[in-house]
């Protein structure tokens, strides 16, 4: 897979008699850094004045901006003041706050000093009512201290973690607190003993899994996961390497797609990181607006909720579309697979608006894998290519019920789970491959160089009372496609029943219709879809459409707004009785 500013990579692919497939690029991953804090000091010292982290102002101000070299003196700073409070590697900071300038301070502070960082979602502390997950993370890292930015809004999560010898930190001073004022005036040559201590297995954060069946795992990463993980990025994104890459992002730190891909991409590159405080939901979009309409990107992340936002303004809005494709390389997402419909409509006002093509693709990887993984660098006419294994990993398919699951090996992959060794155990097979846990389709069984498609979570998918397996991540991609936009999403159920449902979860279009017109136009594209699959594992023959969202609280959704298919059939067991029972409101074809 090739374009301008991508790679060529060439794979030996080994077919086992056992039916299982190993697939590696030829070429060996490049040389790099050895830890992040390197890559600071690198840029730090070639471009201090360079802009690292900006942000506007409360109020939706104008940028504050601070350098690479500003970046790194107060990390120096305020990681000796982290240590003096008694943090170390056996004491982490565990952090509640949202991204922002004083976040990503904090982390870098820690980095360069050897102090594990915890970023959370923020959902744990302001949205939970119990704070159960929060307490079981407590539990696993045993924090030195807690970051809240707001001690108001967080007071009831910080009241749920209070324990003695735990520093809570925040923006300002306050009682019972420490504000970051004062951590910057630590002693910078207090952190130099540490600094020289940090090395590439040294743990630099840990990562929570959604632990949305039982408690979230401590995923850790370690500098050589990171930075090896940011070469693959640079061997395939060759053109981050080439001019310093300029990033408009919202994406959580706490997930790795955000706090590791994203944001190292930028640190590693030399880039400037804008952090958006606009998201792909109605009412907070216009921020993410409004600053397209001022920073031009050379590399943009979205989920396509967001892309489905949008590519509404830039069909819309010329002179945004202008800005937006003025300097971009590329457009990735993930989190969810992306409509056609969204892909078509992206594709053409790109091509529109720069006169060529500009890549629009996704990839596959997990937080176990730092994440990147597979990436897709070749124009495509369909969406859902995650593309090929990245330079230095091995990628293992193993024949599993019919579909092809997948596994990985290589310098990227986390040690483990912090304090449990049976799941650590349990996530790898005999051979040390990490096992994703999805199942994957070759775009071309005769040549894996093509790339791959996401077949479903395997512990997602389920049999119908034939016996025959039901991919549900292919049977949601295109129910939701032929649905035309009225469908945001669908959960699909049939599990030990003759045939196929779904739980339908309507888009703002499809919610602002009238509901006898929406009616009508979801059976007639309902029935569509089920004239054209070919087959039982992929006809939906009954749907009933959920009148109440998804809730983060209960696991059924990410941040990023994917759904967990599993945890949405368990805990909407009544509607799926109705589905097939036959009661109100069931659409049946």
């Amino acid at each position: 897979m090739s374009g301008t500013g991508f790679w060529t990579p060439v794979f030996d692919i080994e077919k086992r008699g056992d039916g299982s497939i190993l697939m590696r690029q030829n070429d060996p991953l490049t040389d790099h850094r050895p830890t992040l804090a390197d890559a600071l000091d690198h840029w730090a010292e070639t471009a201090p004045d360079r802009p690292f982290l900006a942000r506007r102002a409360p109020g939706g101000g104008d940028w504050r901006r601070i350098s690479y070299g500003a970046a790194r003196a107060a990390a120096r700073a305020m990681g000796a003041s982290l240590l003096t409070l008694g943090l170390g590697p056996d004491r982490p900071l565990l952090i509640l706050s949202e991204n922002s300038l004083e976040h990503a301070l904090l982390g870098l502070a820690c980095t360069c000093v050897g102090i594990p960082f915890a970023p959370v979602s923020p959902a744990y502390s302001l949205v939970s009512k119990d704070h159960r997950k929060l307490r079981e993370i407590a539990r696993t890292l045993r924090p030195g201290a807690v970051n809240a930015d707001d001690p108001e809004a967080f007071a009831p999560a910080l009241a749920a973690l209070a324990a003695r010898g735990r520093h809570v930190i925040s923006n300002e001073d306050g009682p019972g607190r420490i504000g970051l004022e004062t951590l910057r005036g630590g002693d910078p040559a207090g952190a130099e003993e540490a600094r020289a201590g940090v090395g590439p297995e040294t743990i630099v954060k840990y990562l929570f899994t959604s632990g949305s069946t039982g408690a979230p795992k401590a995923v850790i990463n370690t500098h050589s996961m990171i930075c090896a993980n940011q070469a693959m990025v640079r061997d395939c994104y060759r053109f981050v390497a080439e001019r310093p890459p300029v990033v408009l992002d919202w994406a959580p730190w706490n997930h790795t797609a955000g706090g590791n891909k994203v944001f190292y991409l930028v640190m590693t590159n030399g880039g400037t990181f804008y952090i958006d405080d606009g998201r792909p939901v109605s009412g907070r979009f216009d921020e993410t607006l409004r600053n397209l309409r001022e920073i031009a990107c050379t590399w943009y992340f979205n989920v396509p909720l967001g892309y489905d936002l949008l590519v509404e303004a830039l069909e819309g809005e010329p002179a945004l579309a202008e800005m937006f494709f003025r300097d971009l390389g590329m457009m990735f997402y993930a989190g969810a697979g992306m409509s056609q419909i969204t892909w078509d409509r992206l594709r053409a006002v790109a091509r529109r608006t720069a006169g060529r093509e500009v890549l629009l693709a996704t990839g596959l990887g997990a937080t176990e894998t730092a994440p990147f993984a597979l990436a897709c660098t070749e124009v495509q006419e369909r969406a859902g290519n995650v593309g090929v294994p990245a330079r230095g990993l091995t990628l293992k398919l193993v024949p599993q019920g019919g579909k092809l699951e997948a596994r990985l090996k290589g310098p990227t992959i986390t040690p483990g789970y912090k304090g449990d060794p049976a799941k650590t155990a349990e996530a790898f097979d005999e051979e040390g491959f990490y096992k994703l846990g999805d199942a994957l389709r070759p775009a071309d069984p005769e040549d894996f160089t093509k790339g791959f498609f996401f077949d479903g979570r395997m512990a997602e998918n389920f049999k119908l009372t034939s016996g025959t397996w039901v991919p549900v991540g292919a049977v949601r991609a295109a129910l939701v496609d032929a649905m035309g936009g009225l469908v945001r999403d669908a959960v699909i159920v049939g599990e030990n029943a003759p045939e196929l449902g779904a739980l339908l979860i309507l888009s703002e279009a499809g919610a602002a219709m009238a509901p006898e017109a929406r009616e009508a136009a979801l059976a007639e594209r309902l029935a569509a879809a089920a004239r054209a699959a070919t087959g039982s594992a992929s006809r939906v023959r009954r749907a009933l459409v959920l009148t109440e969202p998804p809730s983060f609280e209960r696991g059924e959704v990410t941040e990023k707004g994917s759904l967990n298919q599993r945890q949405m059939r368990g805990n909407n067991a009544e509607a799926i009785m109705t589905l097939y029972d036959g009661g109100p409101g069931v659409l049946t074809f």
